[in-house]
């Protein structure tokens, strides 16, 4: 999207499918319609994408372009872009969890690479500690144990998720929020957030996409007892991971990933200078280039010996 032709007052445009895009809806285990993208060869090794808290599937076409020979797969988490809403404001890991579980049964995946960002960086996690015969690979995209609990990054989406606006009274009003809340991205990305976030609503203002009040009140008062110490998940990881963090992030530490480093040697990672907590965002070719050399390094490794 060419930036010069802006205007702030007028809906973004909508955002383009990227050639051969595919759209499905998978069942969720307690009934939630969560809907999934699709990009590459339908063929090709698969990887699993989770976006963050506030973030939808769409995001990851731009690495769906640098990998058209593998298979993408993409969800809206439960309560973001067109999945259900949780009635029960379930925004919690377990249920996560679960929902990666069922696109994983819904497409019949028995090996494949995952990819999670932020928030679905902590499911990711999770899920690869729990199964080490399901997955090739493993690639976090900023986050570590310990960046929801405390610490600069905590504390500053805690407050945007408490000073959250229930919605804007028009385009430019909502284009002026996501340009303060994101001030490192670029147009084209800022647009696409602005299609992917917000819609119009019957009254004519601009309301979110996504569950604001549910998701706001489990991120600023979570029920501890749900939320998940990834240190003991971190230690008990077997598949090979990859750690990408923004050297401008104040989200996740590096001391604690080279922590990680240390009580787990399965583990290796990259900080990309120029990039916040948004790598993917902020250095797209960056990130595209990074996760490509090192998954083609993980084939490399694991690839049968023809002596």
């Amino acid at each position: 999207m060419d930036a010069a032709v802006i205007t702030p007052g007028h809906a973004p445009a909508p955002v383009a499918k990227a050639p051969g895009e595919r759209e499905s809806f998978v069942r969720s285990r307690d009934g939630l319609s969560l809907r999934v993208r699709e990009w590459g060869d339908p063929a090709g090794d698969p990887i699993v994408l989770l976006h963050g808290l506030r973030g939808y599937s769409g995001t990851w076409r731009a690495l769906a372009a640098a990998l058209p020979e593998r298979r993408l797969i993409a969800l809206d988490q439960r309560g973001r872009g067109d999945s259900d809403w949780d009635p029960d404001c379930n925004y919690y890991t377990d249920a996560y969890l679960s929902d990666l579980e069922a696109v994983v049964e819904h497409f019949g995946l028995t090996r494949f690479t995952l990819i999670g960002h932020s928030l679905g960086g902590t499911t990711s996690y999770v899920y690869a500690a729990q199964n080490p015969d399901k997955l090739d690979a493993v690639i976090i995209e900023d986050i570590a144990p310990g960046s929801s609990a405390s610490g600069a990054g905590a504390e500053r989406i805690k407050a945007e998720m408490a000073a959250l606006p229930v919605d804007f009274a028009d385009w430019s009003a909502a284009r002026a929020y996501w340009r303060k809340a994101r001030p490192s991205v670029g147009e084209a990305a800022l647009e696409e957030r602005l299609a992917e976030s917000l819609r119009e609503t019957p009254q004519g203002r601009i309301g979110w996409r996504y569950d604001a009040a549910g998701i706001s009140r489990t991120r600023i008062d979570p029920d501890p007892a749900r939320v998940v110490d990834l240190w003991p998940v971190v230690e008990a990881i077997r598949t090979p991971a990859f750690v990408i963090r923004g050297g401008k992030s104040d989200f996740c530490r590096l001391d604690t990933v080279l922590e990680m480093k240390r009580r787990n040697p399965r583990f290796t990672h990259v900080t990309v200078p120029s990039a916040s907590h948004y790598v993917h965002d902020d250095a797209a070719d960056v990130f595209n280039a990074l996760v490509t050399g090192w998954l083609a390094g993980v084939r490399s490794a694991t690839a049968p010996n023809p002596s």
